[in-house]
């Protein structure tokens, strides 16, 4: 009995350190661990010149190899100090961590897969939880919202676009012609979406007279199509924001707005719990103090 406590408690520790940020251990796990992370993809990108590669290639990859098993030592330590591991292992985080450690691995498989260390990049959403950023998100999470709520709307504008482009493109090829580059309608098409967007490659222009005026009233109407997915977004979120604010006002939310820290469940991951709880807010397992 007394191992199994000692092992509980070791556990609890770890996970203490590892999932959570609110203690000094914890803190200081989750710098370096941004520091490395950082470093990581620094050595990447430091890889991929062939002028420093040429001369420093060993240490850059002594320097992976080193940063690569602290973080498969990390992972396997977040699997075994939770109590649903797969809960971890499926989560997006644990995926993100996964395919941050094995790219080293089948790098003895797979020549070059090393690149895809800056996957690891992902792992700096964690910053919002060192740094407590989460209860922030509020804005972004309503841009989100706004977005979702407006996509009948910019789902029926893309396609009007879509229509219009075909349009157009039919008739800059039949204006044209293959011998000023609109080889077919496809291609057309292709001309008038990036003339459109404003992006305008330069790859296809217009040779004659009719077809650069044709070319201008695109041009124009380029302006005024990227304007409207953004008002119909910020539409939305004005709408959104004024319902927020008066929701608040109603109900004070304000003044009784508990202070959320970074207390990991052990059992389940969940994060952002009140301070002073005891148990879980969604499984309803009992919380490391």
């Amino acid at each position: 009995m007394s191992i199994k406590k000692l092992n509980l408690s070791w556990q609890d520790k770890l996970h203490e350190i590892i999932y959570e940020a609110d203690t000094p251990a914890g803190k200081l796990f989750d710098v370096v661990l941004l520091i490395l992370i950082l470093a990581s993809i620094v050595l990447v990108m430091l890889e991929s010149v062939n002028r420093i590669d040429a001369v420093y290639h060993n240490a850059l990859y002594i320097g992976e190899w080193i940063i690569t098993i602290f973080f498969s030592i990390e992972y396997i330590l977040r699997i075994i100090t939770v109590k649903k591991p797969f809960k971890y292992i499926l989560s997006f985080y644990g995926i993100i961590d996964f395919l941050s450690t094995i790219p080293m691995y089948i790098s003895f498989i797979f020549a070059g897969s090393t690149a895809l260390i800056t996957l690891r990049a992902l792992r700096l959403l964690r910053v919002f939880r060192i740094l407590k950023l989460a209860r922030y998100l509020g804005a972004s999470n309503q841009l989100r919202d706004s977005i979702i709520a407006s996509r009948v709307k910019i789902f029926v504008f893309l396609f009007a676009v879509l229509v219009s482009s075909v349009i157009f493109g039919t008739i800059m090829y039949l204006v044209e012609g293959e011998e000023n580059g609109f080889t077919n309608i496809p291609k057309s098409v292709y001309w008038c979406i990036v003339t459109l967007t404003t992006v305008g490659f330069g790859d296809i222009a217009p040779q004659t007279p009719l077809g650069q005026l044709i070319t201008s009233f695109i041009m124009i109407l380029g302006y005024g199509i990227i304007a409207v997915p953004t008002g119909i977004v910020s539409a939305e979120y004005v709408r959104s924001s004024n319902k927020t604010d008066k929701d608040k006002a109603e109900k004070n939310i304000e003044d009784i707005k508990p202070h959320l820290n970074s207390q990991c469940c052990i059992n389940c991951l969940a994060e952002t719990h009140k301070d002073g709880a005891e148990f879980c807010y969604k499984c309803g397992c009992k919380l490391n103090k």
